[in-house]
């Protein structure tokens, strides 16, 4: 737009400052653009007036100023030789009987794939459309739709479970949905549902596939309560591992696998589970590629969990890489990180430290490791687990030039 034209300030969107396409009015009786508005409601969680400051709940009415669009559509039509390109006229909000209508579609064979690519278009348009399919109960439909296509044919895939998938990335199953699959008696069996996706071949597309299946289970999980933790299963267990070994997955998908593998690491019998599938050795591996940040946070917290039983430390000896690549990321990504390698090397330092293990630690440099951790400005915690792994082993690695000279040393940090 040229600067020389004076654009009317009642024109302009106090949020976006650009001139207003879809003008509606707020219960404060201050008028915005429709996109920015519900941004701010929807998408960032506001809920006051960014012009009064008074509350503005996401659920108040936000009303349409026909006046007002025209004087700013004839506005344009004005200065269309100035290149000001006329506003054009919105489409109608997205109401809750037009989804129910695309929900009844699905029923019908001819209609289903048309139904569920019209409701994935309706809900990246804008926040005001995801708002009025999730208050349709779009995402608790979708996941029966899914588990509809489960029961009616495990050794294939149904047509629309891809479209299913998508639409459950924009619009995320909420608490309440869960809390109804739960009281339904469902929720195990949806949960088979997405865990036989996991197993499926979908062409192409199957890594994005695959990894919005992820994102739906992990959703589920983490809105569920503990009950639904305690009674996953060894195959979801193995389908997760599968998943990460096979590298069939995004990053997004491998992070939201690893957030589901944590969040069932609380209770025992689950960590044993896990174990049994290999979930230990592709933690590992899952490491050796040099992974980023928050992936290698959440395999070594994953692997604090799964070295505390027996199992889980003899898997993690057996990699032939495992001491090198823990001893690696000390010091090197995150306090965090650093936190749980201690803690897994005390485990091991404990439990399973033969003489082959305490040479090898000396060999990758896990002492070296664990030397400069004391002189770090870690928490005191920390410095004291790698000084009791140092002093415990201390008469094995003390003849060896890698290990500092044992009377000073222990002087210094007593």
């Amino acid at each position: 737009m040229d600067n020389e034209i004076e654009v009317p300030q009642y024109f302009i969107c106090p949020i976006s400052l650009q001139i207003m396409k879809d003008p509606v009015t707020a219960i404060t009786g201050i008028t915005y653009d429709r996109e920015s508005i519900e941004k701010w409601l929807f998408k960032n969680k506001n809920t006051t007036c960014p012009v009064t400051k008074m509350p503005l709940p996401n659920d108040s009415d936000l009303t349409p100023n026909h006046t007002l669009r025209r004087l700013i559509q004839a506005w344009c039509t004005q200065n269309s030789s100035l290149g000001i390109d006329r506003i054009p006229t919105p489409k109608p909000p997205l109401n809750k009987v037009q989804v129910l209508k695309l929900l009844k579609d699905l029923k019908d064979p001819r209609l289903k794939i048309k139904s569920l690519r019209q409701l994935e278009l309706l809900a990246t348009e804008n926040e005001r459309n995801k708002k009025c399919l999730l208050d349709s109960g779009v995402p608790k439909a979708m996941i029966m739709f899914m588990l509809d296509c489960y029961k009616k044919g495990i050794n294939q895939i149904g047509e629309g479970i891809e479209e299913a998938l998508s639409l459950l990335q924009f619009v995320k199953v909420s608490s309440e949905d869960v809390k109804i699959l739960m009281s339904e008696n469902v929720f195990d069996l949806v949960l088979d549902s997405l865990t036989w996706l996991l197993g499926c071949d979908f062409s192409e597309n199957s890594a994005t596939v695959k990894s919005q299946a992820v994102l739906v289970i992990k959703n589920l999980i983490q809105r569920g309560d503990s009950s639904v933790i305690q009674r996953l299963k060894f195959e979801f267990f193995e389908k997760i591992v599968k998943v990460l070994r096979n590298g069939v997955v995004t990053q997004q998908g491998i992070s939201g696998a690893l957030k589901v593998l944590l969040s069932a690491c609380a209770y025992g019998r689950n960590r044993i589970m896990m174990v049994e599938c290999g979930a230990v050795f592709e933690m590992i591996e899952i490491e050796m590629r040099t992974p980023e940040k928050i992936i290698t946070e959440l395999t070594m917290s994953i692997l604090f969990h799964l070295c505390s039983c027996a199992s889980g430390r003899a898997q993690f000896l057996c990699h032939k890489g495992s001491m090198a690549v823990l001893t690696e990321r000390i010091l090197k990504v995150s306090a965090a990180v650093d936190d749980r390698a201690i803690i897994i090397l005390s485990l091991i330092s404990k439990f399973s430290a033969t003489n082959l293990v305490l040479q090898e630690m000396l060999k990758v440099g896990t002492v070296a490791k664990l030397c400069l951790v004391l002189q770090s400005d870690h928490a005191k915690y920390i410095k004291e687990k790698a000084m009791e792994i140092i002093k415990n082993h201390s008469q094995v690695w003390r003849n060896s030039p890698c290990f500092p000279d044992k009377s000073s040393f222990f002087g210094k940090f007593a």
